[in-house]
């Protein structure tokens, strides 16, 4: 039995999620993967940074009626404070700069720690220095919640897929988008169809970053950079959200069975990476029109599978925990450890 001290810094619904699914799954972690683990340090807006290295308690952190636990400095201190093992990073994304999740990645591989994060900003402006500074500390930096939350996508690359290369991948990257989207087709305004959004709890409160296609680019991004070794800039990707489809428009295209998508697409052309983002007519039969709106796909072609598609059904904060958690099981080795 192995025990790892564990530090969870943001504590916003993908955090909270995490935190339950950690207690949800405690007793599967110890029998199957001979893992126990404790919470020693949690940093929240409200609570600050608070670490305990013989462990806080979860119910009393959701709930935010903690009774030990002392706070400490910021994130160096803290890491030391809380002895971490392991830091899962989910603050809010910085698509300008990546930061300041940059910095708390690199003091958790600095500290010792895996660095577990579910921000993109912070995989496209740090990816190939965080993963040089994990390989010279022998620790792991891993992402799997960045895209399409806890469905494996790099993970399937990275295990399964020797001696393949990538050569192209198009898909739908963004839920708030779809909702949208599939609410003008039912004769909703742009704005209503916002609203529907946000009350469903896909789309923030100012859905700028999603309805521009920042999210989507940020992804894409991502994915270009691991999966396809890809060296641009996040300007350099055509990019064009969805703010001039209008609802006759998406009703038009109901109406002669197709569906108005924004649509991601990455091509190697001779070395050279071709990157956009904007609205599409999806014709019958494509495979990219059979996700629902809450639903995310990706379509592949390697150089040796001409036809991978990876797919979710429904996107949220929960299927994002998980990614962390498989991500967490990677990191300390013990995902293989299967009876089959």
């Amino acid at each position: 039995m192995r025990r790892f001290n564990l530090a969870l810094l943001g504590f916003g619904n993908v955090g909270q999620c995490l935190a339950r699914l950690l207690l949800q799954k405690s007793a599967e972690l110890r029998d199957r993967y001979a893992i126990d683990w404790r919470l020693t340090g949690v940093a929240t807006r409200r609570l600050g940074w608070l670490a305990d290295p013989e462990g806080l308690d979860v119910e009393q952190v959701l709930s935010g009626n903690l009774t030990r636990g002392r706070k400490v400095g910021f994130i160096r201190e803290w890491l030391s404070t809380a002895r971490a093992d392991v830091l899962f990073e989910v603050t809010s994304v910085n698509a300008q700069t990546g930061q300041p999740a940059l910095d708390h990645l690199r003091a958790a591989l600095d500290a010792g720690a895996h660095a577990i994060t579910a921000n993109k900003g912070a995989l496209v402006h740090g990816y190939r220095a965080l993963r040089d500074l994990a390989a010279q500390k022998g620790r792991r930096f891993l992402f799997e919640a960045c895209v399409l939350g806890g469905t494996p996508v790099f993970s399937v690359f990275r295990e399964t897929l020797p001696a393949a290369n990538l050569l192209r991948f198009r898909g739908l990257l963004n839920t708030t988008t779809n909702v949208i989207l599939k609410e003008m087709e039912s004769g909703c305004t742009f704005d209503a169809a916002v609203k529907k959004a946000q009350e469903l709890g896909v789309a923030e409160t100012d859905p700028s970053t999603d309805v521009d296609g920042w999210d989507a680019a940020l992804k894409v991004h991502a994915l270009a950079t691991v999966l396809m070794d890809a060296q641009f800039r996040l300007d350099e990707i055509q990019r064009e959200g969805i703010r001039g489809v209008t609802p006759e428009a998406a009703r038009a295209a109901r109406a002669a069975g197709k569906r108005i998508c924004l649509v991601a697409r990455v091509e190697n052309q001779a070395g050279r990476i071709v990157a956009a983002i904007g609205p599409e007519v999806i014709e019958p039969g494509d495979l990219l029109g059979g996700v629902g709106p809450t639903g995310n796909i990706l379509h592949f072609e390697l150089d040796t599978l001409r036809d991978l598609i990876i797919a979710s059904g429904r996107q949220g904060p929960d299927t994002t925990a998980y990614g962390l958690l498989a991500d967490f099981l990677t990191a300390v080795g013990s995902y293989r450890r299967q009876p089959w």
